[in-house]
């Protein structure tokens, strides 16, 4: 199947992991950042 049935198969995969700074499931994997403790960032971010 092709065409615009498809593209509502896009949205199946994780966007948000596990930060391994604060534990919650906020870790974005395409930009590598954590919404909820803004890590990698320096802790002063937060």
């Amino acid at each position: 199947m092709k065409g615009t049935p498809s593209m509502g198969k896009h949205n199946k995969g994780r966007v948000h992991v596990r930060c391994r700074r604060c534990g919650n499931n906020s870790f974005h994997v395409r930009k590598k950042r954590c919404s909820s403790c803004g890590f990698p960032d320096s802790k002063w971010r937060q």
